[in-house]
């Protein structure tokens, strides 16, 4: 059989050709180094430290000697307390984080668990200068945090539409991933528009850029070089970066800053009610075609959605001509609106189709809940907020008074006792509890040297848990 031998001509072309596409295709990659030179210059590095009570263990100092090897392998450099041991000596935590300039006199975002309790804030500039930075407000919410650091002239970045974002769009963020500054990673917009648990205020831009410790607060950039979004979390079992990250999108965090820098604090609309998802069973017992919307579980009896006409049972369908796909999404959309002013409602109501107007109420406690200075009130002091029971839940549950638990700050006394949103308070110290007022001033005569007991009502049933003040 006769074989055929390619001339060296003909290699050359197919090389060529072959050059000429690889060459042709890495043109349509995007190139990151002009952007990263133009906004570098506007991301900073954050380091704050704060100061806590180790709890004290028997096996402290060790009789003035290490710690065996044997309990390194089983508790590290550390012993845990026991139960009901005291407080030990004090010591100081550090910890990361990244951030960004938004104007020239100084004011700097970032995540509001990047500087959550920190006695001190350290901002460090591109140009390796080193800044105390005052928390000028935080919104644990949105995680959403603005700092101030004495200076003029520095360098800003450019704000985009977060809202003109598609799935499939190249993104990079800029950050300090375990305290190397100014590392530079890119991916794509994977979803836009997420809802995650405890995060109801936010719909989340989720990306496939390499997100990791100390990355938190940093800007998530479009191809223009624009921010459009805060870099803020991480799905993980590994603890490490997994391919799915979660930003802030600019607007909202914006809408946030502007309110912080102005007020300290943010305003942000409330309804007064309970919702739950609608499931296909639900949807077909109430008529509906689709499961979608926000199911009104239960009302704040001297909430706006009560004062508007609302009813439990009731599906809202949409918020101002935006569907309501699913019950996560209630609110973010009541959320972004001003307290004070009207939504128009659409929702399901015995099997038909209805609309209301809404005079929307302001979130409860909102400047005590986000304001950096935590006041005397008792309610910041325990970190649950409550209203009066209403006169239904007390007949239901034949008491003579309680309050119902509307809010738990993380990292609370509240929180770490288990509280949740829904509880209701029957007592405190073995004193009864018949209003907010109740609350405030028991916790301010509470010690600090001992647990306290709580009892309370969840799902019908009654049980107590131990307060510990520090």
């Amino acid at each position: 059989m006769k074989r055929l031998i390619p001339s060296a001509s003909l290699w050359f072309c197919c090389v060529l050709l072959l050059s000429l596409a690889t060459t042709a295709h890495a043109q349509n990659l995007p190139d990151f180094t002009e952007l990263v030179e133009d906004a570098a210059p506007g991301v900073v590095n954050i380091s704050t430290s704060r100061t806590v009570q180790r709890a004290a263990s028997p096996f402290d100092n060790f009789g003035g000697q290490e710690i065996p090897e044997i309990f390194r392998h089983f508790f590290g450099d550390s012993f845990p307390a026991p139960p009901g041991s005291s407080r030990g000596r004090p010591e100081e935590r550090q910890s990361l984080g990244s951030g960004f300039i938004i104007s020239e006199d100084g004011y700097v975002m970032t995540n509001a668990h990047v500087v959550d309790d920190a006695d001190e804030i350290l901002v460090r500039l591109n140009d390796r200068r080193e800044l105390p930075a005052e928390l000028i407000g935080s919104d644990p919410q949105t995680d959403v945090a603005v700092l101030k650091v004495d200076a003029d002239g520095l360098p800003t970045l450019a704000l985009g539409d977060s809202d003109a974002l598609q799935v499939g769009e190249w993104v990079a963020a800029i950050g300090s991933p375990f305290g190397f500054d100014h590392s530079v990673t890119a991916g794509i917009v994977s979803a836009i528009n997420r809802t995650l648990p405890r995060d109801a205020y936010v719909p989340f831009i989720q990306t496939d850029v390499a997100i990791n410790p100390g990355n938190s607060g940093g800007p998530l950039f479009n191809l223009d070089g624009e921010v459009v979004g805060i870099n803020s979390q991480i799905f993980t079992r590994s603890g490490g970066f997994m391919g799915v990250s979660f930003a802030i999108p600019i607007n909202v965090a914006m809408d946030v800053a502007d309110q912080l820098r102005e007020d300290g604090y943010v305003n942000r609309g409330w309804l007064g009610v309970m919702i739950q998802p609608v499931s296909s069973d639900l949807a077909e017992s109430f008529g509906m075609q689709e499961a979608e919307g926000a199911l009104i579980a239960d009302l704040d009896p001297e909430g706006p959605a009560a004062e508007g006409g609302l009813k439990a049972g009731d599906v809202i369908l949409e918020v101002n001509g935006e569907t309501v796909d699913r019950s996560s999404s209630l609110p973010r959309l009541i959320g972004r609106v001003a307290p004070g002013d009207e939504v128009d409602l659409r929702l399901m109501r015995d099997g038909e189709e209805r609309s209301e107007t809404v005079e929307l109420g302001s979130w409860p406690n909102a400047e005590q809940s986000s304001t950096p200075s935590a006041s005397s009130d008792s309610q910041v002091r325990l970190g649950a907020y409550v209203a009066a029971i209403d006169p239904e839940t007390q007949e239901q549950l034949n008491l003579q008074g309680g309050v119902v638990v509307r809010d738990v700050e993380p990292d609370s006394v509240a929180a770490r006792a288990g509280l949740r949103p829904g509880d209701v308070l029957v007592s405190l110290d073995h004193r009864s509890l018949s209003s907010p007022e109740d609350l405030r001033r028991i916790v301010d005569e509470l010690p600090t040297d001992r647990a306290i007991p709580l009892r309370l009502y969840r799902d019908g049933r009654s049980l107590f848990v131990a307060l510990r003040f520090e």
